[in-house]
This record gives C-alpha cells, structure tokens and sequence, in this order.
C-alpha cells in the first residue's frame, strides 16, 4: 500500500486552501520560492510526488496503479486539512496529478490551477527521452538510473537540465532566489531513489486522463507558456478542449517554468482565479467559450515549431 505523503507547509493561516504538487524529478522545496504570493494568505501547502523525497515507495505495490496514488493523495488532504475540499495547483507532471484527483475525488478538489501540464504520460512525438529509455529492453531501467544519477550529480549538470526547460534562456531569471531554490531540489533528489523514480515515471508513461477529462466539473485554469519546449502547446491545448470549466491563459515568450518566467503575470492570474472565481463559472456545466481565438494566437506565437504544434493524435 502506497502511504499518503508528508507536508511541507507553506502557509498555515485561516482562509483559502491550496495544495501544491510539483513537477517530474523537482521537489515540493521548489514553491518554498514559486508559489503564487497570494497562498501566503491562507492555509497552503506543497507534496512530492511519488518516489521523490522524502516520499518513499517503501512497501508500494509495484508496478504502481492510479486508484493507490489518488488514494494517497487524498489521504494526506484528509489528514491535513480535515477532508475539505482544496484547490490543487500542479505544474507538468503535477498537473496531471492533480487532474486524476479531481476525477476520481471531486469531494476533495474544489478547483485545479495547471502549469505546463498534460493530460497523458506519452505525447506523441514529444515523449521525454527518459520515458523512452525506461522502455529499452533489458537493459532501460539500468541506463536510467545512470542518466539520472549523473544528471543530479553536480550543481552544474543539473542547472543545464533547468534552463532547458525555459524560453529565454539569456533573460536574467536565474536570480540568487532561483539558484538557490534549484539547489535545494537538487539536493531532495540525491535523497530520493532512482529505482522509485523509474517506478514513477514507468507508472506515468502508461497513464492517460484524456478520455476522463469531460467528467471533470470542478473550475481549471490552464496556464500555458506559448514557448514551452517540454510539454508541447498544442497539447497544453488539446487538455484544455476536453475539460468543461477551464480558462486558458497563454503567456508569451515563456517556456514550461511560468511561475519562475513570468512571475507577476502568473501571481495576478492565480490571484484573480482564487479571490473572484472563473470567469466561466456561470455558464452551464457542459459548455464552454471557444478557443479558436487562443488556438490561433498560440500557433502565430510558436511558429517555429511548425507541424509540431499541429493537434494530432496522442496515445
């Protein structure tokens, strides 16, 4: 049995309640520095994900199974916030994360803010080399475990890996703050166990939501940088299409770390979603405003990706 995740909190004080889950191979240390100003005003607090520090798989079943990590998840909001419901923010792997908990516990999720997410482990032509890896025979989870260790193993390896994941990488985002901050999940993730991880991410290649994303009925609010290298706009997209309550917000010249590239932008918006609500929120349940609109501004924005960003078919 998968145990439900320890807190790292970030706000105790009375007023709203948000619940923060990191992306794939970071740590819960990041919204120590990322999370939205706004949280600091109510009760908010961060979780690993599985197999990452200080989450242990221990006694998991392996090969890990969907219902045992929403079960956990949904243990720890219970245990920490005495089963009321919460609003989830998930950046990329968290964001999918925080998806399969408001479909399958929509009492305990009462609106989802998405960073850089996805809806399914394996996009089509976009799959991480990682995931790719994992599935060699024989010899994958072997070649994994060595590509992750020495990724981790130096300060300097591992700010390689991060400014991949932004747009401008000539921008001055990396201020002492963020430095620092990639340090500390450095250093969680020398803590964690790369077989856990492979675990995690073999479990996360194999799993898809897209089919599940119309009974999803609590508000979302998808926030997508139009540059976004690691989880393809088009997707981020496509997520967006299948959902009935979303507001989707593209930000120019960002890549898959908006809550580090575009700071103010991404506070103001998270602050309007959590203080007044969705916009959407008093059209009917089944409806939703057309994305035409961001579809096209989002396609002229990343032109150089060309078919890349093309909606096409995800397994």
């Amino acid at each position: 049995m998968l145990r439900a995740p320890n807190p790292l909190w970030l706000s105790r004080e009375a007023g709203m309640k948000t619940v923060f889950i990191h992306g794939m191979v970071m740590s819960p240390a990041f919204w120590n520095y990322f999370a939205p100003a706004i949280v600091r005003q109510g009760c908010s607090v961060a979780y690993p994900l599985p197999g990452h520090s200080p989450w242990s798989l221990e006694d998991a079943t392996l090969p890990l199974r969907t219902a045992e990590i929403v079960d956990a998840y949904a243990q720890a909001i219970e245990r920490d916030f005495g089963g009321e419901p919460v609003t989830l923010i998930g950046h990329s792997t968290g964001g999918f994360v925080s998806l399969l908990l408001a479909r399958h516990r929509p009492d305990l999720v009462s609106s989802v803010i998405l960073m850089g997410a996805f809806a399914c482990g394996r996009f089509e032509g976009q799959e991480r080399i990682a995931a790719r890896i994992l599935r060699l025979p024989l010899l994958g989870r072997m070649l994994f475990i060595t590509f992750f260790t020495r990724w981790i193993s130096s300060r300097e390896n591992f700010r390689w890996g991060a400014n991949d994941c932004v747009f401008d990488q000539t921008r001055a985002w990396e201020t002492e703050e963020a430095l620092t901050a990639m340090e500390e999940v450095r250093d969680s993730l020398l803590n964690s166990l790369p077989d856990e991880i492979a675990a995690f991410v073999s479990w996360m290649s194999s799993t898809s939501v897209f089919g599940e994303l119309a009974d999803i009925d609590v508000p979302v609010l998808n926030i997508i940088g139009a540059r976004d290298r690691i989880v393809p706009p088009s997707h981020q997209l496509h997520l967006s299409g299948g959902l009935s309550r979303v507001q989707t917000a593209i930000l120019n010249d960002v890549g898959h770390l908006p809550m580090a590239e575009a700071r103010e932008q991404v506070d103001r918006l998270v602050s309007h979603f959590l203080l007044f609500g969705p916009l959407n929120a008093r059209i009917g349940r089944r409806s939703r405003p057309s994305a035409t609109a961001a579809v096209t501004k989002l396609l002229s924005q990343a032109a150089e990706f060309g078919n890349k960003n093309k909606p096409k078919a995800f397994s």
